[in-house]
């Protein structure tokens, strides 16, 4: 018998988690100090978590510091095609539970996570997010502690509003709808750049009622490990999250070919999630129900300044926009396009930021960027830079170097393009590089028209300008450009319940994290009507018979 049937619960009403500043001698400061020493010291061995059991399947992988890469700070082990389909199996098994829950004991169990991250485990797993992420005390605080609190808290309260949305009902009627989780498991695939993300995209469909298969980035399973023991710890059942590292193929490939799929959530690259929507449309006859398909995989973000933009506010925007955590954000600006004629004023002020900043091991309060996440990032962005180097259309004129002699470091790198479509200006590169186009004052509106239409991705932009004309110009032309557009800001730094995150064209479903839109895909409506007192005859009024003029 559930005693909390007599009674209408309202959660909690969220608001955004303070970001802390952690302050020299701060409170803070000392307790984040003293977890990077502690987890620096220690080797982690990860397992996987099916069924609320863990699992070691002695393959294994190390996590490694980004910033000191000989340093092992974990080794996990990686889940084979028996272990995934265990873990398909035990959130199967465990789905008539998880709906036997009333939504509210659901709910609690996020909050309580939600407060464990917020007062118990903040410096832990800011430190997790700073030595196996690669970010700096400021760059965790505002993910793996604020956001990550933010989507717990602000999807409960989402919840409530999606169950409270009721239809009208008409006299003898009562008309209601159930907001049913999915029918089967919602395969949940998390980038490494944002342990926030990595937490939401498992934890929004289990709040509506549905069981999850995640599988975490190779390059950040250190921080999901740590909230899945949070989870743990507020009291989340077995089974409802399955935690299963491993290769993307070995996951991935039993996950979208059980008939059970029935959802996918997912942050990561074009090309991965253009692969996954393909298998899924190959196998669509095997499947019980449609699977829902939601997906963010990246952006060419770009900062436009029309002339009238105010210097000193747009250089710290690029210098912010592009160089915080390394680039490596799906919102990062990539591509500028500044007037001529503020372009010298612009250049001396990008040359004075980035020359005082400095980089190095994030355990150094001082430094403002860290190493790129890993080996292949190093690569990747490594040969776009010596693509530009080498080319006669672009020109290095900040950065450029690169060292992995002791970390994956890369300098904050600005490129200076006369091809607007140079491969720079066009192609993500997903790390400290920002590309300028220099165009002439009087093609503002022709330059908007490239910016719109030379890259694939329609993420995040912002426009700098103090013509008010010229910005809603900028809004009109660079509509379908953007999915996140800012005036006057950075195109980073979107906040749960304040800007929800997504973007079109070839950055995703545009199904914004942050917001009721992303939970309402989890759920499957359905309607029901009650007759208080139905007809007892099949004939209608107008199928009487005229009655005669002599009655």
């Amino acid at each position: 018998m559930n005693l909390l049937n007599n009674a209408v619960i309202s959660t909690p009403k969220p608001v955004n988690e303070p970001i802390l500043d952690y302050a020299p001698e701060s409170r803070e400061r000392k307790e984040v100090k003293t977890a990077l020493t502690e987890l620096a010291s220690e080797l982690l061995d990860i397992p996987l978590i099916i069924g609320g059991k863990e699992i070691r399947t002695g393959s294994t992988a190390s996590v490694v510091m980004p910033h000191d890469h000989k340093h092992v700070l974990a080794v996990y082990h990686k889940a084979g095609p028996k272990e995934v389909q265990s873990a398909i199996d035990s959130a199967v098994a465990a789905q008539s539970m998880w709906q036997s829950f009333r939504w509210e004991e659901r709910c609690a169990i996020f909050l309580k996570a939600a407060e464990l991250l917020a007062v118990k485990y903040r410096a832990w797993i800011n430190g997790g997010a700073m030595l196996a992420g690669g970010k700096t005390i400021y760059q965790a605080e505002i993910d793996a502690a604020c956001e990550l609190i933010d989507f717990l808290r602000f999807n409960v309260s989402y919840a409530q509003q999606i169950y409270e949305k009721q239809p009208e009902s008409s006299p003898g009627v009562w008309n209601y709808v159930q907001h049913r989780p999915l029918e089967g498991f919602v395969f949940a695939v998390t980038p490494f750049n944002f342990t926030a993300i990595a937490g939401n995209l498992p934890t929004a469909p289990a709040i509506m009622g549905n069981c999850v298969v995640w599988k975490p980035a190779s390059s950040l399973v250190y921080t999901p490990y740590m909230l899945m023991q949070i989870l743990e710890e507020a009291g989340l059942p077995p089974g409802v999250i399955n935690f299963v590292p491993g290769q993307g193929a070995d996951v991935g490939d039993v996950c979208l070919a059980d008939p059970h799929l029935a959802g996918i959530h997912f942050t990561g690259s074009t090309m991965v999630f253009q692969g996954m929507w393909k298998t899924i449309g190959e196998n669509i006859a095997k499947y019980t129900s449609y699977p829902r398909i939601v997906g963010e995989t990246g952006g060419k973000d770009f900062i436009f300044a029309h002339p009238s933009a105010e210097v000193r506010s747009l250089v710290t925007a690029i210098v912010r926009g592009s160089f915080e955590y390394q680039g490596q954000k799906c919102s990062a600006a990539s591509r500028a396009y500044i007037p001529r004629t503020l372009w010298g004023e612009v250049e001396a002020g990008l040359k004075k930021q980035i020359g005082s900043m400095q980089m190095g091991s994030p355990m150094d309060f001082e430094n403002f960027l860290g190493a790129v996440i890993d080996r292949s990032a190093f690569d990747s962005i490594s040969e776009y830079i010596e693509y530009a180097r080498s080319n006669s259309d672009a020109e290095i004129i900040i950065g450029g170097g690169c060292d992995d002699s002791v970390g994956y470091f890369i300098e904050p790198t600005v490129i200076v393009a006369s091809d607007p479509h140079f491969r720079t200006m066009v192609e993500e590169i997903f790390g400290p590089v920002i590309t300028v186009y220099v165009y002439d004052d009087e093609k503002f509106e022709e330059t908007l028209e490239l910016c719109d239409s030379s890259s694939s991705y329609a993420l995040t932009g912002s426009i700098f300008s103090k013509d008010r004309k010229a910005v809603s110009i900028a809004l009109s032309r660079l509509e379908h450009a953007a999915g996140n557009f800012y005036i006057n800001d950075k195109p980073t730094g979107a906040v749960v319940g304040q800007q929800p995150f997504g973007g079109g064209r070839a950055s995703g479903t545009n199904d914004k994290a942050g917001s009721q839109a992303n939970l309402m895909r989890w759920v499957s409506t359905r309607t029901i009507k009650e007759t208080f007192v139905p007809p007892e005859d099949f004939a209608y009024p107008f199928m009487e018979k005229k009655r005669s003029t002599k009655e």
